[in-house]
């Protein structure tokens, strides 16, 4: 290769190689270009989608947008502020050197092999994949056989909306009607999502869970508190519990499901996020005002929640997710998003396994189902060192790799 190579460090793998594309620096989507942006946010959704890379100059491995880029296979590089000034015209990103070469005419690479003894499909049990839009449901459906093996695509109802254009603060401010009409168009956007489900298979929803330094960057018109720590700040179940719009917005979204899809609105179930113990359940189903046939599973990512699974569970949860990718953070005090602090943030420390256990433990006795999110490079570990839970959740790229080689 010719040309400057930058050093960076790889926080999300890829399909290739190797990524060639045209340096884009402005917020507007290009395909197939390498976005380039000094940290990548919600606003730039539509920019991120659009790319076959992105080069950033801060954030952890496990941030939001990189959760969305591991999802789609959109390798993401982080370099040192300083240098994004350099990254302008063509430049070939080499995943395997971790740093992207400016002015390259180096051909793309082939897909990466799989190495001996990785871990299959067969030892997942249960597969769940943790998507972005319809576009990784049909990713994954159309794998061959083995795609009916994944029975369970988890998405984040913010996801939902920046894929949808929604600006759901916005809409939630806006009075009844709008609240309402909210709600109808996530039932239109999930409807199409079933109609692209196999037999078997079924979508559950993780409710509205906007932090407020990633909902400023979609809203418009709303207001947005500025919090000095957004990931322990007012969101998940804490921000559902405090407002009535979203209890209308969730109740017209239940409403217009059962209208067009009949018995397959059960295909679409619901999941708390952010919460902390059985008490806030409780609250949370009640507050929804939730029928007595709609199920709720609960979202486990505090070390608050590990300790009270049991309880989560004897208050009425149909299901547990254990996401990873927040305890970490929390049990070892490490920022995902904060690269300075990377060392310190490890996905198989002894304390964040303990908890994951505990949560395995506590929910098998109480016969809840239970699933462990998990990184594709920390898969084969989990597997030797967790008790096996009802199956895996997965990021759609790394699931998809698992579904074409078992």
């Amino acid at each position: 290769m010719n040309g400057r190579r930058i050093q960076g460090s790889l926080l999300t793998g890829g399909i290739q190689s190797e990524v060639r594309g045209t340096c884009n620096r402005t917020r507007r989507p290009l395909d197939g270009s390498i976005l380039v942006a000094p940290s990548l946010h919600a606003g730039l959704y539509e920019a991120i989608v659009a790319a076959a890379a992105v080069v950033c100059g801060s954030g952890g491995l496990t941030g939001h947008m990189q959760s969305l880029c591991r999802g789609r296979g959109i390798p993401v590089l982080r370099v040192d502020e300083a240098d994004l000034a350099d990254l302008v015209g063509e430049a070939v990103l080499d995943l395997d050197s971790e740093s992207i070469v400016v002015e390259s005419g180096a051909a793309a690479g082939s897909d990466p092999g799989s190495g001996a003894g990785s871990p299959s499909l067969d030892d997942l049990g249960s597969a769940c994949a943790v998507i972005a839009d319809m576009q990784d449901i049909r990713t994954i459906n159309s794998c061959g056989p083995n795609a009916k093996r994944v029975d369970c695509f988890f998405i984040r109802e913010e996801f939902l909306c920046l894929a949808a254009a929604l600006s759901p603060l916005d809409a939630l401010e806006g009075g009844p009607a709008d609240a309402a009409a909210y709600g109808r168009a996530l039932a239109d956007r999930l409807c199409g999502f079933v109609e692209a489900l196999l037999p078997g298979q079924r979508l559950v929803l993780r409710l509205l869970d906007l932090r407020s330094d990633h909902a400023a960057s979609v809203t418009e018109l709303a207001p947005v508190a500025v919090e000095p720590n957004p990931e322990l700040g007012l969101h998940g179940a804490r921000w559902l519990l405090g407002s009535t719009a979203y209890r209308d917005a969730l109740h017209a979204m239940l409403g217009s499901l059962r209208e067009r899809l009949g018995e397959d609105a059960g295909l679409v179930q619901l999941s708390v996020p952010f919460l902390n113990d059985a008490r806030e359940f409780a609250q949370l189903r009640a507050h929804l005002e939730l029928p007595a046939e709609v199920p709720l599973s609960a979202f486990i990512e505090t070390p608050a929640a590990v300790h009270a699974t049991a309880e989560i569970c004897a208050a009425g949860a149909s299901e547990l997710f254990v996401g990873v990718k927040d305890l970490v953070q929390f049990y070892l005090a490490a920022d995902r998003g904060n690269h300075l602090v990377a060392e310190s943030y490890q996905t198989r420390h002894p304390a964040v396994l303990d908890g994951v256990r505990r949560v395995v433990e506590s929910a098998r006795a109480a016969g809840t189902p239970v699933r462990v999110f998990s990184l594709g490079t920390d898969l084969a570990h989990y597997l030797a060192h967790v008790p096996t839970p009802d199956g895996y959740m997965m990021c759609t790229a790394e699931l998809r790799s698992l579904v074409l080689r078992s």
